[in-house]
């Protein structure tokens, strides 16, 4: 079932609409909802961040190959939203390793990648809550015997509605495109 998600998920809608605008992105279904500790040691429910365009990455502070490449993509695209970043975008980073990413762990990693506090939640909970947000968002994880954590890297796209939107498997995907489809989810929500 997850795999089916995934590739709905890649799938995009493309085109030009008669007014000229560059594409319309598919609508996958209601975002799952959850409530983790951010990096100041305080509860966030996923619902406190409707109304904005919302990416979730899921991490681990310890990864020393992928999540850094992954959240510096992030990191960079931060800056380049420009006024958008904050008022209309927001940025989540889910920790797959809970029993070593605590607030003050993540808190430490979020300064040393640059990340805007209050617009860029690094997220932890107890280990049945992180199991719980990864299953529903498609991310597979697990702790090998060296004490690295495999995991699936899955960014999520979620409209101001609370509509999961688009979904990019891997790091590899074109920082370019997510500007796109994040600009094209903010211009979408200003139109109504």
């Amino acid at each position: 079932m997850a795999i089916l998600i995934v590739l709905l998920a890649t799938a995009r809608l493309t085109g030009v609409d008669a007014a000229g605008e560059r594409e319309t992105l598919p609508k996958i279904g209601p975002a799952p909802d959850f409530t983790l500790t951010n990096q100041a040691g305080q509860r966030a429910s996923f619902r406190a961040f409707r109304g904005k365009v919302v990416a979730i990455t899921f991490i681990y502070t310890t990864c020393v190959d992928t999540c850094p490449l992954l959240t510096a993509k992030m990191a960079g695209l931060q800056g380049r939203l420009g006024g958008d970043f904050g008022p209309r975008v927001q940025f989540l980073s889910i920790s797959v390793d809970p029993a070593r990413d605590t607030p003050e762990v993540l808190k430490r990693y979020a300064e040393a990648h640059g990340a805007q506090d209050a617009d860029w939640a690094f997220l932890t909970g107890t280990p049945a809550e992180i199991r719980t947000v990864a299953k529903h968002y498609g991310v597979y994880y697990r702790k090998t015997s060296r004490g690295d954590v495999d995991h699936t890297f899955l960014t999520s796209l979620v409209d101001r509605d609370g509509i999961l939107r688009v979904q990019y498997l891997g790091v590899r995907f074109d920082p370019n495109e997510l500007l796109r489809d994040l600009q094209t989810l903010v211009r979408e929500g200003q139109l109504r």
